[in-house]
């Protein structure tokens, strides 16, 4: 008696007479309820494949001790959707008398030192799981053995991106050792092409991904953002947007939306100025004492968004929306040689839990979102694409944000169209439908948010400097996000 725990869920069966006694008693009392063939639980309430699914590890190690977790368990240790696991031992075999499971046993080599010992049995090590899953299934879905291509393609792929194809040889050569080891050339001869066709030295036919075959060609992009560029495409696509053309006529007119467009992109990033402060930087070119970086970060903005030669450039072609991206950033940072103006990061970054772009990846995931921005038509819709397309690559390692938003309204400017300028006070509701975009997959706040301020932008042109800067204050502009909301005409 000693021997059982009552305190766990589950309770094995035991070879010891008095535990399988003290077992039967305690069924009979209506404290343990058998759930398998030797498998009982102390849970009297919940299904027992509910119990079976949570403890299937424990349950899978005593029952099979010495095999080895496998093919797609090895990489995945759980249970499919379908309530599937894989095992290799010594014959061929499927075990179906645990509820809601499906324990499918292959015959194959035995665990060995190349194996991650675990309790009893081992576990497949990745060189081994890699070529297993190269075998035949005669199921598919969740009943197969092997993972989908894209898995073993996707891995091949980030070893490729991480480590160059001097890494990915050095892998090929450890799969070869593996295979000669366990008796899988089969296994390997399959995996080799796949290789072969990243490296570029193979018919890429065999690839089924588009990440694989975008990297054999050697345009490595992030797929997850690609599949968000894609989402925001077609969303716009079925939109219908409305033209609101600018009423601007003089220079005058447009320097001062291009100051308060400076002001308010840099006060996002939190470049905080009185608007005082901030006009007398622009007006005289002199830093305020104490904050040379800051003013600078204000000038530099002003320089890029009032010259409009500048702003009349568009991107043609991938290769040019990167020469514009650098050109522009250039411009932008040319005071902060630190923050290496004008060069894509070579580090990662990121924001909060927000992972960004590979450095890696950056020309190829911009490269890969390029398409969806030629195929769109209406100026507001290419100026919310770009905008997001740059965000959400983040290829700087500063000024990301900053440089976004100049594309944007590049876009809108060239179409003679009003500028999107987000005033401090609507700041949260920009951001956030932006994180709502770029976590959730959802566009249509972001669209939302935009049109808004594509709307009060209209508002702003075709006033004097000091109308304008009323207006501004009417409007809830200048305040935080929590002190007001964004009113306007």
């Amino acid at each position: 008696m000693s021997q059982l725990d009552l305190n766990k869920e589950i309770v094995f069966a035991s070879s010891d007479t008095d535990v399988s006694h003290a077992i039967s008693r305690l069924v009979k009392q209506g404290k343990l309820k058998k759930i398998a063939p030797r498998l009982y639980t102390t849970n009297l309430i919940d299904s027992s494949e509910n119990i079976v699914r949570r403890n299937i590890l424990n349950i899978l190690m005593w029952r099979f001790p010495k095999m080895v977790i496998s093919h797609r368990s090895a990489r995945e240790m759980r249970l499919t959707a379908g309530g599937f696991f894989f095992l290799t031992g010594n014959v061929n075999r499927k075990v179906t008398d645990l509820p809601g499971v499906t324990v499918v046993v292959s015959k194959g080599p035995e665990g060995d030192r190349n194996d991650t010992v675990f309790g009893q049995m081992f576990i497949a090590g990745e060189y081994r799981w890699m070529l297993e899953n190269m075998q035949v299934s005669r199921r598919s879905g969740d009943e197969s053995k092997v993972l989908p291509p894209e898995v073993i393609e996707k891995k091949l792929g980030s070893i490729l991106v991480a480590s160059g194809e001097d890494g990915l040889n050095a892998y090929r050569d450890t799969l070869r050792e593996t295979a000669v080891r366990l008796g899988m050339d089969k296994e390997f001869q399959k995996i080799n092409k796949l290789i072969s066709s990243l490296l570029a030295t193979h018919e890429t036919d065999v690839l089924k991904t588009p990440y694989a075959r975008a990297l054999s060609v050697g345009l490595r992009f992030d797929e997850a953002r690609k599949q968000l560029f894609e989402t925001l495409f077609d969303a716009l696509q079925e939109q219908h947007f409305v033209s609101r053309q600018t009423p601007v006529q003089t220079e005058a007119e447009y320097r001062d939306i291009a100051f308060f467009e400076s002001y308010f992109s840099n006060y996002i990033e939190g470049t905080e100025f009185e608007v005082g402060e901030a006009r007398q930087i622009v007006e005289t070119g002199i830093p305020v004492e104490h904050r040379n970086e800051d003013s600078h970060d204000i000038l530099g903005t002003f320089q890029l968004v009032s010259n409009r030669s500048e702003m009349m450039r568009y991107p043609q072609s991938a290769k040019e929306l990167v020469d514009i991206l650098r050109r522009r950033h250039a411009i932008l940072l040319a005071w902060r040689p630190d923050l290496n103006p004008g060069q894509f990061k070579t580090v990662n970054n990121r924001a909060g839990n927000t992972e960004f772009v590979d450095a890696k990846l950056v020309e190829g995931t911009l490269e890969a979102g390029f398409d969806y921005y030629t195929a769109l038509t209406s100026p507001l819709a290419k100026a919310i694409y770009m905008m997001f397309l740059i965000s959400e690559t983040h290829p700087f390692n500063d000024g990301n944000g900053r440089t976004a938003r100049v594309m944007m309204n590049a876009e809108l400017f060239r179409a003679g169209e009003a500028k999107i300028i987000v005033p401090t006070v609507y700041r949260e509701d920009y951001l956030l439908s932006l994180r709502k975009l770029s976590r959730q997959g959802e566009p249509s706040a972001y669209i939302k948010v935009m049109e808004t301020l594509h709307r009060f932008g209209q508002t702003l042109c075709g006033r004097t400097t000091d109308d304008l800067l009323r207006y501004l204050a009417a409007c809830n502009a200048f305040k935080e996000p929590e002190e007001a909301k964004l009113r306007f005409e």
